[in-house]
């Protein structure tokens, strides 16, 4: 799978959806314009407070719905009492981010009650709808990047030393992301030298490197980072150790972008908040119009609706910018102002 061959896939077909599924979804309640919403945290360097709330909060009223947006802190027990809430006040559709398997039984909870569910981001067992970058392609993206980044660096890599990570397996996309990941470096001939356990916690993954990093003696040709957090952390070891290597993210996220700038991170994979949360809408309206809305996958049972990630490197951030998604002010500091002109971020 070649990297510019993803890029062209992806820059045309990122908001196409096309045929039906053969499985209808409840509709909203009688009479119900309410959408019920429940974000999973709040941590420094996450979307969900900076992008999706203010963006859902945004097409929610333009579409004349009334809002419910929660989060849960990180906490399972505080997700499922602010859904037990939300049922209570009434919701005409509920609109998940799972947290560590918590939507699980909201899901059911509300399915109980005849409300639709959607699981935005990450699957839910049981949901109507699954709205979702496709994760199995952001993976084969990630995995592209440490193919490509050790043939720049001239590494061999069927003999190169390569830490493997993941996200916290309890995160249905976790596996996802990992498998895309794997059939792109099985296919080249990769193996782990070590694999670390998976989490999302950025100072964990620095923890979790550090261990990684001493069980191989220090010999690291790359690096499988689920995300630009995790991969933060995990440049900050390489970077006490005098180690530049290829480096995988996601997220785009302003520091993930400012290391793809710096030759630090090989790439992230640029996934604009703006497709999904558009997607969502869609799907929400379907849903209070009585319609059925269309897909051609499912995940686990359930009707997938599909958005396609796109790989970002150091030649590409500028279009992250041109997009909207990351500021010039916010890129280009001191350290890395030299870096933005280079590659034309302006």
């Amino acid at each position: 799978m070649k990297k510019s061959s993803l890029i062209t896939m992806t820059a045309f077909a990122a908001v196409a959806v096309l045929g039906l599924s053969g499985c209808a979804a409840e509709s909203a309640p009688a009479g119900s314009t309410r959408a019920c919403v429940i974000l999973p945290d709040a941590d420094s360097g996450t979307r969900w407070e900076p992008g999706d709330r203010p963006a859902l909060e945004k097409g929610l009223a333009e579409a004349g719905f009334e809002a419910d947006i929660q989060n849960a802190q990180n906490d399972p027990a505080k997700y499922a009492t602010i859904s037990d809430a939300q049922l209570t006040k009434g919701c005409g559709v509920m609109l998940l981010v799972d947290l560590q398997g918590a939507g699980v039984a909201v899901a059911e909870k509300a399915k109980a009650a005849g409300v639709p569910v959607i699981a935005y981001d990450r699957p839910i067992a049981g949901a109507d709808y699954y709205v979702s970058f496709d994760n199995e392609t952001v993976g084969a993206l990630q995995g592209q990047m440490i193919v490509d980044g050790l043939a720049a660096a001239g590494k061999d890599i069927k003999t190169a030393s390569i830490i493997y990570g993941s996200g916290d397996p309890t995160d249905g996309n976790a596996k996802m992301f990992l498998d895309g990941a794997l059939k792109v470096l099985d296919a080249a001939g990769a193996k782990a030298a070590f694999t670390m356990e998976g989490t999302w916690d950025g100072a964990k993954a620095g923890t979790l490197f550090e261990q990684a990093f001493t069980a191989v003696k220090g010999k690291v040709d790359a690096v499988l980072a689920p995300n630009d957090n995790n991969a933060a952390s995990i440049i900050q070891v390489l970077d006490k150790n005098g180690l530049t290597v290829p480096v995988s993210g996601q997220d785009a996220s302003i520091a993930g972008l400012q290391n793809v700038l710096l030759g630090k991170q090989y790439g992230t994979v640029y996934k604009p908040f703006t497709l999904e949360v558009a997607k969502a809408l869609e799907v929400i309206k379907a849903i209070f119009a009585g319609e059925t809305y269309p897909t051609t996958k499912s995940n686990d049972g359930v009707p997938f609706v599909t958005i396609d990630p796109i790989s970002i490197t150091a030649d590409t951030v500028k279009d992250v910018v041109a997009a909207g998604d990351a500021t010039v002010e916010a890129l280009c500091t001191a350290e890395v102002a030299a870096a933005c002109e280079k590659y034309g971020v302006k």
